[in-house]
């Protein structure tokens, strides 16, 4: 269905919380087709989806016995490209929130 999820069993180190939240994510908007800009109406039932499918995924990665070979790809999270676009937007969306804050003029 979504070849753009990645198989986080068997990572070393193991696969943390964010990239299983990221995946649960990406799986419920591939599945719902509904988008993060979604209203209120749509967004809540998708996230406690994602939490609920984040949960099951930790615990079913934590009862699956060990892998014999690694993933063939690195998650997204972990790819230095990745890293440096998410830096990149925090710090926009920093300097965004900062501009509101000192009151200053500034286009959206």
């Amino acid at each position: 269905m979504c070849r753009n999820i990645t198989t986080l069993r068997g990572l070393e180190p193991p696969a943390t919380d964010e990239e299983i939240q990221a995946a649960a994510e990406q799986f419920v908007r591939k599945v719902t087709g509904v988008q993060r800009s979604a209203g209120p109406a749509t967004r809540e039932p998708c996230e406690e989806a994602t939490a609920e499918i984040a949960e099951i995924v930790t615990r079913l990665l934590g009862e699956l016995p060990a892998r014999r070979q690694p993933p063939k790809t690195v998650p997204p999270l972990r790819r230095e490209e990745v890293q440096a676009r998410i830096a990149a937007r925090q710090a926009a969306r920093e300097e965004h929130e900062r501009m509101h804050e000192l009151g200053i003029a500034h286009t959206h």
